[in-house]
């Protein structure tokens, strides 16, 4: 299993998050544990299989972040890295604004 190290640093942060497999179209819905202006990180214990290609939504205080991504790695311990790979303007701007905020605390 090859791990990637991620390229900013990544921030606490626990809200809701869909992932879509885009090509089989299978869904789960957990939580984030961590976030940077280039991924995440979600814990599941059906993570999908690393190299997988996702849709990623994440919902939290009234904003929604939509962007295209894929499984950078998964864990034993029932996790997975998601990288963000593709990123609408308007979601962007979302998840700068969430990123900056956490840099502030």
């Amino acid at each position: 299993m090859r791990t990637e190290r991620p390229r900013a640093r990544r921030y606490l942060f626990v809200a809701t998050v869909e992932l879509t497999d885009t090509e089989s179209e299978a869904k789960v819905q957990e939580r984030t544990s961590d976030l940077s202006l280039f991924g995440c990180r979600v814990e599941t214990h059906k993570p999908f299989p690393a190299g997988a290609k996702v849709r990623v939504r994440i919902a939290h205080r009234g904003a929604n972040f939509v962007a295209l991504g894929r499984v950078s790695y998964t864990t034993t311990d029932g996790g997975m890295g998601i990288a963000f790979t593709q990123i609408e303007p308007t979601s962007q701007l979302i998840l700068e604004r969430w990123v900056e905020e956490l840099r502030e605390r």
